[in-house]
């Protein structure tokens, strides 16, 4: 299982809980896609195998790549590629629309995962299926996403 979570904008109380569904799903990794905002958000992953990239509202990015590597983490440079399980992913914020876009279009990723917009989304084009895990800013859904690779099942958990 793979939990994904994107644009947390320094809610605390939903990344707390985001945290406690990752454990409970026994997530095997954790993919922030950008937007943590302030540094010290960065230390309540702990403990999680987690792979960061940025978004387009990261203050400090020096101090938030230290604090990733703090709590042994990984920063990735976007667009990032992970193979897992088998599965080709693609990771990028998703404020570059024409990267985005160039990815999925690409059709060399069975996964391309973004953020961003601050909607939760599930789509396919040709064999890659487009994922946003939804957002935590004050006027959205909050939602994170499950991802089962193994069975391609997509679960969204809302959170407040």
């Amino acid at each position: 299982m793979i939990g994904i979570i994107s644009d947390t904008h320094d809610n605390v109380e939903n990344i707390i809980k985001a945290v406690e569904a990752f454990n409970i799903n026994e997530c095997s990794v954790v993919i922030h896609l950008g937007d943590i905002v302030a540094p010290a958000t960065v230390m309540f992953f702990k403990g999680l195998n987690m792979q960061f990239i940025l978004g387009n509202c990261d203050g400090d990015v020096f101090l938030i790549k230290k604090k990733i590597v703090e709590i042994g983490g990984n920063f990735l440079e976007q667009p990032a590629t992970l193979n897992i399980d088998g599965s080709k992913i693609a990771l990028i914020h998703g404020h570059d629309e024409k990267k985005l876009k160039e990815l999925v279009e690409s059709q060399k990723y069975d996964y391309v995962l973004h953020g961003h917009t601050h909607k939760k989304k599930r789509e396919k084009i040709g064999k890659t299926e487009i994922i946003n895990p939804g957002a935590h800013y004050y006027k959205c859904e909050n939602t994170i996403a499950l991802l089962d690779l193994e069975n391609d099942k997509l679960e969204f958990v809302k959170l407040k």
